[in-house]
């Protein structure tokens, strides 16, 4: 069942990298208290993704803040090495917590995967965006399969 509008998110955990060491990170933690703009990929390093949905959250980063948005996050079902090495490559710094769901737990929890299968890719998450307020999500906006509209930063600001 995926999740919806109202509905709190579970307290799975992703893995991040924090001073250089894959360390755990609750749902709970990332959004207690805070406001969080968290947007899903398929894939690390993958085109649509590197070109335009993690580069346009990290250059409309201060405008999220300026709404009042705490935190921005990306979570893809890839490790938190990769997740690492992609958020230095696109240089998010400080400005997107890079999110690793490596088995893909919390795309399944959300009932957001996807079956990358016949592209290699196995099991994955599903491209979406949504905006959570202390865990309980306030929007959600699910891409149709192959498309890149719903779940863009310029989207998701024109909701708030």
């Amino acid at each position: 069942m995926t999740i919806k509008v109202g509905d709190k998110l579970p307290d799975a955990a992703f893995k991040v990298m924090k001073d250089g060491k894959p360390t755990d990170m609750t749902v709970s933690e990332l959004t207690k208290g805070k406001k969080v703009a968290l947007f899903a990929v398929p894939g690390a390093f993958t085109p649509t993704c590197s070109a335009r949905h993690l580069p346009g959250y990290k250059e409309k980063a201060d405008e999220f803040r300026a709404k009042g948005v705490d935190t921005i996050a990306c979570v893809a079902v890839n490790d938190v090495f990769v997740m690492n090495a992609w958020g230095k490559d696109q240089r998010v710094g400080e400005d997107v917590v890079m999110l690793a769901d490596g088995n893909g737990d919390f795309a399944r929890a959300v009932g957001l995967e996807m079956d990358g299968k016949g592209f290699g890719m196995g099991g994955r998450s599903q491209r979406y965006s949504m905006m959570v307020d202390d865990g309980v999500v306030k929007s959600l906006n699910i891409e149709a399969p192959g498309k890149f509209e719903v779940s863009a930063a310029e989207y998701m600001l024109g909701q708030l």
